[in-house]
C-alpha cells in the first residue's frame, strides 16, 4: 500500500460528540493585525491575529514568555502548557500565547481562507514565524517597561519547531527556545520513514510483546472479516461505528483512523489522566495493553478482543454512543490546514513494514504523495524545502535552545536526541510522552521529567542573565 498524505496534527475529537475545553488560566483575548504576506510588496492586506496574555506576575524588564502556537487553536496549547503558568511567578515573567495564522480565529480570509491555493497558500512556517517577530516587536515598542524584557520562546510539537526555528531565524527577537517534542529532523535524507513506527510499536511492546502482536495481526483479520457485504455489516456493529462500513474505501478510512488512535494513545501516554487529545486514564497505553492479552485469536474472535482495548480510547467516560471514524479536530486541532501544510513544505516520509513495527506496511512513495496533494489542493509539494530553510541537522551556528524528548513520544524519531553543543542541549526524559515536560506539575510526574523541567529553569535563568549584561 503506498502511504497517502501524513497528517501530523492528531484527532482530538473522533467520536459523536467532542469533548469541551475546560479553561484553567485566566488570560486576555487580544488580536493584532498583521500582514497577510510579509515577503512581497504586491498586495498590501492584513488580518487579524489572536494572541492571549496575562501580566499578572509581570514586573517591568521581566521577561516575555511566548508560545508559538502551533495547529490549532490558541486556548487548546494555553490550557495544556502549564510549565510556563507554573513558573511565571518565579521568574516574573509575562505569558504570551500566540496562534497560528490559518488556525483557530485567525483566519487571514475569514470563511474562505480554505477555499483555494491562492488563499492557502499564506499558510507557511515562514509567514508564520514572522507574524510572531512582528507581534513581539510591536508589543515590546508600545508596552512601557517590556523594553528590556528578554523574550523566551516555548513550543511543544510542531510548535517546538517554530520556537527553535524563531531563535535561529530572529536570534535579536528571541533570546532562547525550549523546543519541546519538536520534530525538526523528521524529513527525507535525515531521519528514515520508518523510525517513527517503530517507537510507536516499542511503546506497546514494552507493556506486553501479546498486545502489540494483537494489533499487528488486526489488519489482516480487518482485511478477512470484511471481505464481504456481511462481514462490513458485522464490523460496523461489533465496533459501535456511527456510520456502518459500505465499501473499501471505508475499510481504508476505517485502518487509517485505527492507526492514528494507538499513535495518539502513544503520544499521551501520561502518567495521569487527561483529555488533551481524547478524555484518557493515567497510562493509557498499559490500560489498553491489559485488554489485549490473547494473541492467538483470529478474524471476529482477535476482533472483538481488539476492540475492548481499542475502547479505551473511544469510550473511557462511558458517555460516547457510537464511534465516528470521520470525524477529525476541526474544531480544535486544525487537521485541514495541516494537511495543507504536509502538501507544501512540511514533507514528513513515513513508512512500516509490519515486522520491526506493528502497523499494516505502506510503503513512502513521493509521486503517489504528489498526485494526492494535487487533487486535493492544486499544490505539489517541495520535498527538502524544509531542511533547505531551517537547516535540518546543520545547527551549529546557533544557540540557546533546549531540544526535550520523551522516549515513549513517537515523534521522538525525528528530534534531537544527543546535544549539538554546549548552547544547544538536548533534554531526554525516559519515561516521556509528547512535550510532557510542558504540561503542568502533577503528583504522578516521573523524576526524569522533574528533572528536565529544573535543567529547562536552569537555561531560562541563564539566556535572561545573558540578556541583563
Amino acid at each position: 500500500m503506498d502511504c497517502s498524505i501524513v497528517l501530523f496534527s492528531t484527532l482530538a475529537c473522533i467520536f459523536s460528540t467532542c469533548f469541551e475545553l475546560v479553561k484553567s488560566y485566566e488570560y486576555k483575548e487580544e488580536y493584532f493585525h498583521q500582514k497577510v504576506d510579509h515577503f512581497s510588496f504586491t498586495k498590501d492586506i492584513s488580518y487579524k491575529q489572536r494572541y492571549l496574555i496575562n501580566a499578572s506576575y509581570w514586573q517591568p524588564n521581566g521577561p516575555i514568555f511566548f508560545y508559538t502556537g502551533n495547529e490549532g487553536d490558541i486556548e487548546l496549547f494555553a490550557e495544556n502548557t502549564g510549565f510556563m503558568w507554573d513558573i511565571a511567578p518565579e521568574f516574573n515573567a509575562m505569558l504570551l500565547f500566540a496562534e497560528h495564522r490559518y488556525y483557530g480565529k485567525s483566519l487571514p480570509f475569514g470563511n474562505d481562507s480554505y477555499s483555494n491555493a491562492s488563499t492557502l497558500g499564506y499558510l507557511t512556517a515562514e509567514q508564520a514565524m514572522a507574524d510572531f517577530a512582528t507581534l513581539l516587536t510591536h508589543l515590546r515598542r508600545t508596552t512601557n517597561g517590556t523594553e528590556k524584557s528578554p523574550v523566551i520562546a516555548f513550543g511543544g510539537s510542531y510548535g517546538g519547531m517554530l520556537a527553535a526555528w524563531m531563535r535561529v531565524k530572529y536570534p535579536h527577537i528571541i533570546q532562547g527556545a525550549i523546543a519541546a517534542s519538536a520534530p525538526v529532523l523528521q524529513f527525507k535524507g535525515v531521519t528514515p520513514c520508518s523510525k517513527f513506527g517503530r517507537v510507536v510499536t516499542k511503546d506497546y511492546e514494552t507493556q506486553s510483546p501479546a498486545c502489540a502482536n494483537v494489533i499487528r495481526k488486526s489488519w489482516q483479520a480487518i482485511e478477512n472479516v470484511t471481505a464481504t457485504d456481511k462481514g462490513l455489516e458485522w464490523l460496523s456493529n461489533a465496533w459501535q461505528l456511527c456510520k456502518p462500513l459500505k465499501s473499501s474505501d471505508d475499510k481504508k478510512r476505517l485502518k487509517d483512523w485505527l492507526s492514528d488512535v494507538w499513535t495518539n494513545l502513544a503520544m499521551v501516554d501520561y502518567p495521569y489522566p487527561a483529555s488533551f487529545l481524547a478524555p484518557l486514564p493515567a497510562n493509557p497505553v498499559k490500560e489498553v495493553c491489559k485488554k489485549l492479552k490473547d494473541d492467538s485469536l483470529d478474524g471476529e474472535e482477535l476482533l472483538r478482543h481488539l476492540f475492548r482495548g481499542l475502547s479505551v480510547y473511544t469510550n473511557y467516560t462511558q458517555k460516547t454512543k457510537c464511534v465516528d471514524i470521520r470525524q477529525a479536530a476541526e474544531d480544535t486541532l486544525g487537521e485541514k490546514g495541516w494537511d495543507f501544510q504536509a502538501c507544501t513544505e512540511m514533507v514528513m516520509p513515513m513508512c512500516n513494514d509490519g515486522k520491526r513495527d506493528f502497523f499494516e506496511p505502506m510503503k513512502w512513495n513521493f509521486s503517489s504523495y504528489t498526485e494526492d496533494c494535487h487533487k486535493k489542493f492544486g499544490v505539489k509539494p517541495r520535498l527538502h524545502w524544509a531542511e533547505i530553510e531551517f537547516g535540518g541537522k546543520k545547527l551549529e551556528a546557533s544557540s540557546n535552545i533546549v531540544f526535550s524528548n520523551g522516549l515513549l513520544d513517537p515523534w521522538s524519531s525525528g528530534g534531537v536526541m544527543s546535544s549539538i553543543s554546549a548552547k544547544l542541549p538536548a533534554v531526554i526524559i525516559p519515561e516521556g510522552a509528547h512535550h510532557l515536560d510542558l504540561r503542568a506539575s502533577d503528583p504522578a510526574d516521573p523524576p526524569s521529567v522533574i528533572k528536565a523541567r529544573k535543567l529547562e529553569k536552569y537555561y531560562i535563568r541563564t539566556w535572561i542573565k545573558m540578556m541583563k549584561h
